[in-house]
């Protein structure tokens, strides 16, 4: 019976550890990654989107009350899903850039989509500026704040954290992770340092986002123009990221990214989205950096099936120029 999840709530974290096999013997490391996609709403922000939830009620939500958030998808989708099985209302705020199969599936879930440009947080109307105006506005309304709550953080130190060390018996040398609001790899990162200080701690950063620059450089400078990847990187210090107890940090091009994403699906036949590449692809850096025998892990944060339109359109990635960084043999999964 302990082996019986309880509702789809149960069904958040404890996810599979996948060693990637081609990627570890390359390098002669473990590279081992949770596999996140298996998570109730399919990616790794469940685990924050039922501890912010959580929170939400300790702050005083009431039964049928509307939990707003500001995403670029994922988390919105985690939130969606658990405000069904909780009773509760959701409205999610996002940028219009973000793919079509996303606001869909919010859509689907029941969630009330509000697509809106996307402009800088110095903007008033940024995204997560007008989540919180709305959820201000409405009674029993909580506004659930992902990226500077940081019962985003402990939902990782309570659950990712533990598990990884717990999956690799101890035996863990870095952790590899992107940052979009941080908390993963601030509270993975925060339990694994207590478990075994020399644990490396390093950021996988893509182009667009100012984070790389700002822990090489103390400089909140982007890297280059932007990303195909979505929901990491980052304009600015969030509060979960000023807890993260970086080691190292590495920005990763679409490029790299884009070429393992597609490594992933025909050398381990992983279907899986941009950023799950940007983290591999960091996290076989780290390899070989670290040397032969050391045991890496990161997290495959979502499946493919939600960027159908975008990572895997040929004429999108033509546009992109990423087009050829994809082997040939591996293009004839693009549409």
């Amino acid at each position: 019976m302990n082996s019986i999840r309880r509702g789809i709530v149960g069904l958040v974290g404890r996810t599979p550890m996948i060693r990637l096999n081609r990627m570890s013997e390359d390098t002669g490391c473990e590279i081992l990654a949770k596999g996140e996609f298996a998570s109730a709403g399919g990616s790794v922000k469940d685990r924050a989107a039922l501890y912010l939830i959580r929170d939400a009620e300790k702050k005083g939500l009431k039964p049928g009350g509307t939990i707003v958030e500001g995403t670029a998808g994922n988390t919105g989708i985690g939130l969606a899903h658990l405000c069904l099985a909780m009773g509760y209302k959701c409205v999610i705020f996002m940028p219009n850039t973000q793919s079509q199969e996303k606001m869909e599936c919010l859509t689907t879930l029941g969630a009330e989509v509000r697509a809106v440009p996307a402009v800088p947080l110095t903007d008033e109307n940024n995204y997560n500026h007008q989540a919180k105006r709305y959820a201000d506005g409405i009674e029993n309304a909580i506004w659930t704040n992902q990226f500077d709550n940081t019962a985003n953080t402990l939902a990782h130190i309570e659950t990712t954290g533990p598990e990884i060390w717990e999956e690799t018996g101890g035996k863990v040398d870095a952790v590899v992770f992107g940052s979009g609001s941080a908390g993963t790899i601030a509270g993975a990162g925060i339990y694994l340092k207590e478990k075994k200080k020399d644990v490396q701690v390093v950021l996988a950063d893509p182009d667009g986002s100012m984070l790389y620059n700002y822990f090489k450089h103390g400089k909140l400078e982007r890297t280059g123009t932007g990303s195909i990847t979505e929901g990491i990187g980052q304009g600015r210090l969030t509060n979960n990221f000023k807890q993260a107890p970086l080691d190292d940090a590495m920005n990763i091009p679409d490029t790299d990214a884009v070429n393992m994403t597609f490594r992933l699906l025909h050398e381990e036949g992983l279907f899986v989205g941009a950023s799950s590449g940007l983290n591999v692809a960091a996290a076989v850096r780290v390899a070989k950096m670290m040397g032969p025998g050391h045991t890496i892990v990161t997290a495959l944060c979502d499946g493919g099936q939600r960027y159908y339109n975008k990572l895997f359109s040929r004429e999108e990635l033509k546009t992109r120029g990423l087009l050829d960084c994809i082997p040939k043999e591996y293009q004839v999964s693009l549409h």
